[in-house]
């Protein structure tokens, strides 16, 4: 049986995106989403939890988010669980983080985290095919 890895985020930025471009002239974008969840503790006093979650993007969605994404900006993406290592001082380092594969802008347009107008959804490659059950109609609410 074949395994599942899905991951469905909606978080804001922690930081600006960090841009690279690799010797193949393809870009690779790195930043940090903070997901936030809130509860009534025993005492029964409000309490919010924050996660935060390394991400990357390959490909042209890199150049979206280059030009669209800042710190603060309010998304929903679909990825997987990816974990790597590197060597540092000798010692062998890893690192488990979220490779995007799909990205939709939300709140304003030119970043803030307030609900509002949505964004375009973008894909990581220009030829995936799009499921259109997954494409919302821009004034659609999420459910959550």
């Amino acid at each position: 049986m074949a395994g599942v890895n899905k991951v469905i985020l909606v978080g804001n930025l922690g930081k600006d995106p960090e841009i690279r471009a690799l010797d193949n002239g393809r870009k690779v974008a790195r930043f940090s989403l903070a997901t936030s969840e809130s509860y009534t503790d025993r005492n029964g006093q409000r309490q919010e939890k924050t996660e935060w979650h390394n991400i990357v993007f390959w490909g042209n969605i890199a150049d979206v988010i280059e030009k669209y994404l800042r710190k603060g900006s309010q998304i929903y993406m679909e990825g997987k669980l990816a974990t790597r290592s590197y060597d540092q001082d000798g010692i062998k380092k890893y690192i488990t983080e979220i490779e995007g594969q799909t990205m939709t802008m939300l709140g304003r347009a030119g970043g803030g985290n307030s609900s509002g107008d949505s964004g375009s959804r973008e894909n990581n490659t220009s030829n995936e095919p799009v499921n259109s059950s997954l494409m919302a109609d821009a004034t659609d609410d999420l459910p959550f």
